[in-house]
């Protein structure tokens, strides 16, 4: 849920250089789908995150990203689904509380778009990820503070972070697909010092 880069021309009234701006939670979601009984899917999302982006804006795709969710924010609109979510089986919330992606480096892909590279850390596994980003906008609300809006989509493997249970149904299939697809949507804001 976050990214540095952009494929034009920095506004003048952008903060220049190297500046940090920070994740506006209440206008930022990252949200995932899994497969569910092979053909349907579940949506979800964290209710609770939090990130620093520092932006060159003069070069917009350099730059570094942190975002991290609560695990146990976790919601996909069942109580029962989520607290199984945030249990020793999925996420495992309560010995390791934070999910947190850290970039390493961004690749231009033309336009606004841009890979960003990456760690992701669930369950306290770090593996490393690739998100394909787009620097979606740069523009003042109707407030005048300056807002910078981006889109990453990644997929990740969850037996990677050890998220192994399952159960398999009577077709052969398996209850939750191995696949997460994660979206993050980010508004960021300047930080004032």
């Amino acid at each position: 849920m976050i990214h540095p880069s952009l494929g034009r021309a920095p506004s003048p009234q952008l903060p220049t250089q190297h500046a940090t701006w920070t994740v506006d939670p209440a206008h930022s979601s990252i949200l995932f789908t899994a497969r569910h009984m092979v053909v349907a899917r579940v949506h979800g999302r964290f209710e609770k995150l939090t990130g620093t982006l520092r932006v060159n804006t003069d070069q917009p795709t350099q730059g570094e990203v942190e975002v991290s969710a609560d695990a146990a924010s976790i919601y996909t609109g069942s109580p029962e689904r989520d607290a199984h979510l945030r249990s020793a089986d999925f996420l495992d919330a309560e010995n390791a509380p934070k999910i947190i992606f850290r970039s390493s480096r961004t690749e231009p892909t033309g336009g606004s778009g841009f890979r960003l590279h990456g760690s992701l850390t669930i369950r306290n596994i770090t593996q490393p990820v690739i998100f394909e980003a787009r620097h979606t906008a740069s523009s003042k609300d109707p407030w005048g503070r300056q807002r910078l809006l981006y889109t990453a989509r990644s997929s990740i493997n969850r037996a990677d972070y050890g998220i192994r249970w399952n159960k398999v149904l009577d077709n052969g299939g398996w209850l939750v697909g191995e696949r997460i697809e994660i979206e993050m949507d980010i508004q960021a804001i300047p930080v004032v010092s």
